[in-house]
């Protein structure tokens, strides 16, 4: 793993029955960057993404995924410390992954349960640490005045943005964001985006994330990978990614929504 990577995907397949979704992929990602994952649906990003955090075994054979210079997991098997080091990623989901009944201050303390006695998070003894941590990351993230209500009662993007608050509490050094605003609105999305993006260049967060709005991708993020068909087709600086590269990638179609800010 070179010295300056955090993540290191080496040869990584997964099938799924008859389908490959990922075919050896490898992939290094540096401390600092913000990369996003584009590709048509079913191109393998999110499967690429559940396989970073371990949420999903890879295929057995040579394929080894590692983080901060460990291993996740490797040959189809979770490394046995992997909880360690899934303290140091924050996942952020498309459906917010909030739970719903508890308020959002609540969802977003829960990021300390790596660092606290579980049992003070599950009857909320919250340390005072905690509670300093939760409000500072919900202020910065726009959605203090909502602390106190329930998540399902909130709008998508003030969830989603409460969700990036959970991670910021957790200390989380890599944010994996699978279609992070797949379900928002554009002002909504754009102001995910935005928070991501200040993560990344104001406190050194490394951030990888899936999209499906290739504009997104090219104003927010410095370098894209883009996969078809479980293999990287295009691996580069986003202002290197041409036009005939994306119809390439999405097919003929994509000429008719392209959208504004693509390249020309």
């Amino acid at each position: 793993m070179p010295d300056a990577a955090v993540l290191s995907i080496r040869n990584v397949s997964k099938t799924f029955g008859a389908r490959r979704a990922l075919d050896k992929v490898s992939l290094e990602v540096a401390k600092g960057e913000m990369i996003a994952l584009i590709g048509p649906s079913g191109s393998g990003k999110s499967t690429l993404l559940r396989s970073i955090s371990a949420l999903q075994t890879i295929d057995g054979g040579e394929g080894r995924i590692e983080a901060f210079g460990g291993p996740v997991q490797e040959n189809g098997r979770i490394a046995r410390d992997v909880r360690k080091t899934r303290t140091r990623i924050g996942m952020i989901f498309q459906q917010f992954n909030l739970v719903g009944r508890l308020s959002l201050f609540s969802n977003v303390a829960l990021g300390s349960l790596g660092r606290i006695d579980s049992a003070r998070g599950l009857f909320g003894a919250w340390p005072a640490e905690t509670k300093t941590a939760a409000m500072a990351a919900l202020a910065r993230m726009g959605v203090a005045d909502y602390a106190a209500q329930r998540a399902n009662t909130l709008s998508g993007g003030q969830q989603q943005r409460g969700a990036i608050a959970r991670a910021l509490v957790q200390k989380a050094k890599i944010i994996l964001a699978d279609e992070p605003v797949a379900s928002l609105d554009p002002v909504s999305a754009r102001r995910v985006m935005e928070s991501l993006r200040e993560l990344n260049k104001q406190d050194g967060l490394t951030v990888v994330v899936t999209l499906h709005q290739v504009d997104y991708a090219l104003r927010y993020c410095d370098r894209v990978v883009a996969l078809k068909a479980g293999k990287i087709v295009y691996d580069g600086p986003s202002g290197g990614l041409q036009r005939e590269q994306l119809i390439d990638i999405y097919g003929p179609e994509f000429e008719d929504v392209f959208w504004e800010g693509a390249p020309q």
